[in-house]
């Protein structure tokens, strides 16, 4: 279906109906019921780790077909590791500006004072689930369910079975077979391989909620980030395809996702919700493991500032209301949270509209060819020292967007040494032009000095002090006690 440019009865369920209502503020009874959301994001995957992106021996038909039938976002950015993105993406605004400077150390932590897109959703009548990972704090005062999420299942730290010093840490002994899942604030054993039940319980709670009320699901899965836990028969689909045993191994878990995504969209259709239903995928930074098999043409991968570290699919589905289409201009993770909230028709009025940096993508959305001003996006790999002064970083590993130019630094002393490159001639940015065009480069250090002066109020948790035990595990005992606890009280 095409987008119309009135309200007419063709366009009733069109995105343009829905936002036109919103906009009009008609009545009630006029205005079209806003979708439900599933957002789904996966874990150290590329964006070369899909077929549809070119990969020439992964195959991955469910998310080739999210892709074909959706509008794709050929130049999404993203940060470069993973609590980063999520806390961008949760914001509307840089990663930095929530305090979020690393993954561990307390630096992973979501300041309280932001406002996250699960909240604006709630309160515009959606309810809400999140099944998987959260990374963007473990303390229960950091949890989901405190963040306007009404399910919450999820796994600690950055991964299952990861545990770190300080308050980072997933359940004791986890592992992706059979995990121990915080669901609601209990802990549970599952049964299954972890994708598997991941999924499988946020499409348990898509049926019992659907129809109610319009819902946001967000399924975070920690696969294919390492360690990598694979089902046998996935590793297998693999094994005598790639030379290196982890590449089969990486693929396969991304195999098992893709499986899941395909059940998910053969439910909706049975469900009779597929049309109702706003299906969006993302990977979260640069690859890893799959990155020496396909990277597209990119140079980096995750944890640099270069584009291979920074560019992720983006593809949205929304059968009856997009039509599929490339967009191919800069558009980024901040952008998702004022996008969902038009969408939902929740204005971002009071306190949390100058929290968000981002754009909404629906002029996009409705025509890949709609003007789109032109922006700069920054980023910073963050993860320096436990205590150091954030000034002795501020040229390592940082870079500036344009939808052209590529300002990158990344002298591994942290000195000034900026190279430029143009991503519209050079894609894979292998010669430095920052000589031939120093009026550039002074402009794009300028844009850089007074954004880095800026965040460096909003980083609050440089000096944090976490607990000496962190929360899972603190909560874990406290449900089913030490593991030695007996041991314990015999010793004097």
């Amino acid at each position: 279906m095409r987008f119309c440019s009135s309200l007419s009865v063709a366009c009733a369920t069109g995105l343009c109906c829905l936002l036109a209502c919103v906009s009009t503020g008609s009545a009630a009874e006029t205005k079209p019921k806003p979708p439900n959301i599933i957002f789904l994001i996966t874990d150290d995957q590329g964006f070369g780790d899909i077929s549809g992106n070119g990969n020439p021996i992964l195959k991955t038909p469910n998310l080739d077909r999210l892709r074909a039938e959706g509008v794709r976002f050929t130049d999404f950015q993203v940060s470069p590791t993973c609590s980063p993105t999520r806390s961008a993406l949760m914001t509307g605004r840089h990663e930095f500006r929530n305090g979020v400077t690393h993954t561990i150390l307390e630096r992973e932590r979501l300041t309280p004072t932001a406002t996250t897109v699960a909240q604006v959703l709630k309160s515009g009548g959606y309810t809400t689930g999140i099944f998987g990972k959260w990374h963007l704090g473990d303390e229960p005062a950091y949890w989901p369910n405190k963040r306007g999420f009404d399910e919450m299942f999820i796994h600690g730290a950055g991964g299952i079975g990861q545990s770190y010093f300080g308050s980072c840490g997933d359940a004791p002994g986890n592992t992706y077979f059979d995990p121990m899942i915080l669901h609601n604030g209990t802990f549970e054993k599952t049964k299954g391989y972890c994708t598997d039940v991941f999924f499988g319980q946020a499409m348990q709670w898509i049926e019992a909620v659907k129809g109610t009320r319009p819902f946001y699901c967000q399924i975070a899965t920690n696969a294919p980030h390492g360690p990598l836990q694979v089902r046998p028969e996935d590793e297998r689909r693999y094994a005598d395809k790639v030379k290196d045993p982890n590449v089969a191994k990486f693929f396969g878990m991304i195999a098992n996702i893709d499986d899941n995504l395909g059940t998910l969209l053969d439910k909706l259709r049975q469900w009779d919700i597929e049309r109702d239903t706003l299906v969006i995928f993302m990977n979260d930074n640069g690859g890893t493991v799959g990155v020496p098999v396909f990277n597209a043409g990119m140079r980096g991968q995750k944890g640099t500032p270069w584009l291979g570290g920074t560019r992720a699919s983006s593809f949205w589905r929304w059968p009856g209301t997009l039509v599929p289409a490339d967009v191919d201009h800069l558009c980024a993770h901040v952008d998702f949270f004022p996008t969902l909230a038009e969408i939902a028709g929740v204005p971002l009025t009071g306190e949390v509209r100058p929290q968000v940096e981002g754009r909404s993508l629906v002029p996009l959305l409705k025509k890949s060819s709609s003007e789109w001003a032109e922006r700069s996006l920054f980023t910073h790999v963050g993860r320096w020292p436990k205590g150091a002064n954030p000034q002795e970083y501020k040229y390592r590993q940082c870079s500036v967007r344009t939808s052209r130019w590529h300002l990158v630094g990344v002298d591994p002393e942290g000195k000034k040494a900026w190279q430029l490159f143009d991503l519209k001639a050079d894609p894979g940015e292998t010669t430095d032009l920052s000589k031939q065009n120093p009026q550039v480069v002074q402009q794009m250090d300028v844009m850089y000095d007074a954004w880095w002066d800026s965040v460096q109020p909003q980083l609050v948790n440089e000096t944090a002090v976490g607990p000496a035990e962190n929360s899972f595990k603190t909560v874990f005992e406290s449900q089913f006690g030490r593991p030695n606890a007996a041991a314990d009280k015999a010793t004097p």
